[in-house]
């Protein structure tokens, strides 16, 4: 769906490309869990997910505050026991992210 090949990524907060992860999960016909949610960020954005010591390994609890903010915010519904979906509002930021990541990938 996308790759990132450059550091556009680096112009959103790490909130922002959780939405963006989530909405890629569910575009793909996907049930979002934490697990999917874990692979789709470190796949997508492993700068902002490693481990600082072991880089090729992706550190989860770098989405446990930003999660917790998407659903105090209502951008996001669910947990890590269950499985996460974007609420209207996170659908519709989630949306802008999308587009202006896809714009940096075109050249």
């Amino acid at each position: 769906m996308f790759q990132n090949k450059n550091s556009k990524s680096s112009n959103f907060s790490v909130n922002d490309l959780i939405l963006f992860c989530i909405h890629s999960v569910i575009f793909n016909s996907e049930q979002c869990s934490f697990e999917r949610l874990v692979k789709e960020c470190f796949t997508l954005f492993p700068e902002t997910l490693k481990f600082t010591r072991y880089p090729i390994w992706p550190d989860s609890r770098k989405l446990d505050r930003p999660l917790r903010a998407l659903r105090d915010e209502n951008l996001i519904i669910g947990d890590p026991k269950t499985y996460f979906i974007l609420t209207k509002t996170g659908e519709e930021k989630a949306t802008v992210v999308s587009k202006s990541l896809r714009q940096g990938k075109l050249l």
